[in-house]
């Protein structure tokens, strides 16, 4: 029997390639090669000829957002998180109304549009207390976009208020809950989610919770966190899985991942990932992503420079300037740029800022 050539590395690539820029769909085992590819430039060229398909113009855009952790109390304990203080710790706090209005104000006065609001698993706060909050900043600031809390949270929400997760989001969205964010996606693998957050939603839960949010016609954003116990092909995965569902509701706006950090976690053992593991990842994350619109950088774990050059591997988008944060700075890492050096960052790479709202929409003025 003849022995059949193997594919070199090279040729693989070219292969996908020639499929990619046939506009044709790649496969799990192209993801996968993808990740082995040792030549980042290679990946680099081919994600940034996606990025510019889909976005022609010479755009990198971001908003002016705020994160608000309202709570730090959480049951959950997940083994990636620092953050989070266990019911009657000492250290755990619920932000008073008028600190949350404060924070919003100093957001407004800056310009910003967006606030991202998310705490924890808090056992005290049923739906009232988010109607309340959410009217309350809505009767304030009419203005803002409220992109809040995250599928956990809302399915716990749900669960200790007794309603099912649709009633849980009409009525978060009547009080004025405007879009949800893509967190605890971690890696869409359950094998993985039981090994970091055991006591979290499944990936089936996730997935059809995005679904519901979508079908309801609000929009969400879909996340990844990499660089823990997951493996490459866990990764493929998570990206195909995300595909898959984009494929159904179209309501993903876009895509963000960032590397673990494992200091002062449960899992501080765990080696930090590579920058060239963050390129690389979103590289891979553009290519088969092909029904997603846009890939934001992470700052805040990559910092200015790594999330500067990957703008040349398919992002498109610098994110939020935050101007708090405290989840990821509890572990340590804290990168947090204001609307002026990001923009600095967006022209130094060739590019043209323009500020956007959370639905990805330019504002044109500025405002």
């Amino acid at each position: 029997m003849l022995d059949m050539p193997v594919e070199t590395k090279d040729a693989r690539f070219e292969r996908i390639a020639e499929k990619v820029i046939a506009g044709e769909r790649l496969s799990f085992e192209d993801g996968v090669a993808l990740f082995h590819h040792p030549n980042l430039t290679e990946l680099s060229a081919l994600a940034h000829y996606v990025r510019m398909r889909k976005n022609p113009q010479p755009y990198v855009t971001y908003v002016i957002g705020r994160i608000i952790n309202y709570t730090n109390v959480c049951w959950v304990r997940c083994k990636f998180c620092s953050f989070y203080r266990p019911p009657k710790d000492s250290e755990g706090y619920l932000l008073s109304d008028e600190e949350i209005l404060q924070k919003i104000e100093e957001l407004v006065q800056q310009g910003g549009v967006e606030v991202l609001i998310q705490g924890g698993l808090n056992p005290k706060l049923k739906i009232d207390y988010f109607e309340r909050i959410f009217r309350l900043i809505k009767q304030h600031y009419p203005q803002v976009i409220i992109h809040g809390l995250s599928p956990a949270e809302i399915l716990y929400i749900a669960h200790i208020s007794r309603l099912s997760i649709r009633d849980c989001l009409i009525r978060l969205r009547e009080a004025g809950l405007n879009s949800v964010p893509g967190a605890g996606g971690e890696i869409l693998v359950d094998r993985v989610r039981k090994e970091i957050a055991p006591f979290k939603d499944t990936t089936q839960e996730w997935l059809d919770f995005m679904r519901e949010v979508h079908q309801l016609g609000m929009r969400s954003s879909a996340s990844m966190m990499f660089g823990h116990v997951e493996t490459l092909e866990d990764r493929v995965e998570h990206l195909m899985r995300l595909r898959e569902l984009q494929d159904e509701t179209g309501g993903f706006t876009a895509f963000i991942c960032w590397n673990f950090q494992p200091e002062g976690t449960a899992l501080h053992h765990i080696r930090k990932a590579t920058a060239y593991d963050y390129l690389r990842t979103v590289a891979v994350a553009r290519l088969m992503l092909d029904n997603f619109d846009h890939l934001q950088a992470s700052i805040l774990t990559q910092g200015p420079k790594i999330a500067q050059i990957a703008l040349r591997y398919g992002v498109d988008d610098m994110g939020s300037t935050m101007i708090e944060e405290n989840v990821v700075s509890a572990q340590g890492t804290k990168f947090i740029l204001n609307a002026h050096e990001i923009e600095r960052l967006i022209r130094d790479a060739g590019f043209i800022p323009k500020r956007r709202n959370t639905r990805y929409e330019i504002l044109e003025d500025g405002a």
